[in-house]
């Protein structure tokens, strides 16, 4: 990945994208709506995922009939061209949101990514079990790294390595010092640091991109101590594709 800050760098390539495809000045409306619960995951068995408890929203971009989400805390409307996007400014959740709902829908239009709508149902167990099979025959027994407290990956990660190679850290108040899955939540804000030097190897929510922490990852994880950094999640499937992060995500739509 190029250096520099990766919305900044994300935000570079896709305006390359719209020029090339002249579609900056088409009267092509971008609408983008905050999902019901219900709208965004359906009906899964657990009900502990964040869009369920309401700490995260589920905006959607349309572009063309494409489809394109992401999470976030600070979910807002927003209507207008894909230059209106572009001139954004990224020092908001809300507005960090905007760009990479969109940008998730114009990549899926192009046919340059896919997965930019979340998994429903069933799905979301199923995500955890694959990933953690995965990241089993990938990279062995590693001490994994998880940021971002999803429940179904964290549990099938335990399963899959035990609790002693499994670490997890989350911004959330609510999951912060508790036990899940064996293991105790730490702190985002204050230990994410050392987790990442625990860790063989990091799985960050691609979420991060929105609340803009995924720099300081990055940087420490990859720049600095060159361990594997993998994204899951619906929010980065066009970030990742542009940038070539490695994105996990079996089950998205």
């Amino acid at each position: 990945m190029s250096k520099g800050p990766v919305l900044q760098r994300a935000r570079e390539l896709f305006a390359a994208i719209v020029a090339e495809h002249q579609l900056g000045n088409d009267p092509v409306q971008v609408r983008i709506q905050p999902l019901s619960p219900g709208q965004a995951i359906g009906r899964p068995q657990r009900q502990d995922f964040a869009l369920l408890e309401g700490r995260e929203v589920m905006i959607e971009a349309e572009f063309k009939g494409s489809l394109g989400q992401a999470f976030t805390d600070e979910p807002q409307s927003f209507q207008g061209t894909l230059n209106d996007v572009q001139r954004l400014s990224l020092d908001s959740s809300a507005n960090r949101a905007v760009l990479i709902s969109t940008l998730n829908a114009v990549t899926s239009r192009l046919g340059r990514t896919k997965g930019t709508r979340h998994c429903r149902d069933d799905e979301p167990e199923r995500c955890g079990s694959e990933i953690a099979r995965g990241l089993l025959k990938d990279y062995g027994r590693a001490r994994v790294g998880l940021v971002g407290y999803q429940p179904a990956i964290l549990e099938n990660l335990t399963q899959a390595l035990s609790v002693e190679n499994v670490r997890c850290s989350d911004l959330s108040s609510k999951n912060i010092g508790s036990c899940k899955s064996g293991i105790r939540v730490w702190d985002g804000r204050r230990e994410t640091a050392r987790l990442i030097d625990w860790c063989d190897l990091l799985l960050v929510t691609s979420s991060a991109t929105v609340n803009d922490t995924f720099d300081d990852i990055y940087a420490r994880a990859v720049t600095s101590q060159g361990k594997p950094l993998l994204l899951f999640g619906v929010t980065g499937a066009g970030l990742a594709g542009l940038l070539g992060l490695r994105r996990l995500c079996p089950f998205g739509h």
